[in-house]
């Protein structure tokens, strides 16, 4: 599927619910344990950092958003990992598998350049190897597990970590 990529805007709030409160509220994907208000959702745009990169993938044959991926800074409280990033990136349920997240990938990795990153670091839960495999397909390498690292729904989840050099 041919998307346009272009930075996330505030009016995107709805659409970036619409395809993130499903995946949360499965208790499957994703080690957030809450969906967030379309207000919420607008903060969080507002106040994206400002070294972050948030993207979104719209259907040019509609208009819908039909995916997202943002990067933020891995750490505020030193400039020890300024150059590293932490992606996450998520794609309606009904779209996968179409290139969304290829495109994601490839624009955000630019922007991340553009912005002095030079790793990605991230964790992926080891019962989604579809991620998994979505994020080695773009040059992430496994560099451990992390055991019992979350706790979803009562549910203890190993977390797979992963990490690109840009």
């Amino acid at each position: 599927m041919t998307v346009i990529i272009r930075d996330a805007r505030p009016e995107d709030a709805e659409s970036v619910v619409r395809i993130l409160s499903p995946i949360i509220e499965s208790g499957l994907y994703t080690v957030l344990d809450r969906p967030f208000t379309v207000e919420e959702e607008r903060r969080y745009i507002e106040t994206f950092p400002s070294r972050g990169v948030f993207h979104v993938a719209v259907s040019p044959a509609d208009g819908q958003v039909v995916g997202f991926q943002s990067i933020e800074p891995f750490a505020a409280y030193t400039h020890a990992f300024d150059h590293v990033g932490v992606p996450g990136t998520y794609v309606d349920p009904a779209q996968q598998r179409r290139g969304i997240a290829r495109s994601l990938f490839a624009a955000t990795f630019e922007a991340a350049r553009r912005k002095s990153y030079e790793k990605l670091f991230t964790y992926i839960r080891h019962d989604n190897p579809a991620a998994l495999a979505a994020y080695c397909s773009q040059g992430f390498r496994v560099v451990g597990t992390a055991q019992r690292h979350a706790k979803v729904q009562g549910r203890y989840v190993d977390e797979i970590m992963v990490e690109k050099l840009l």
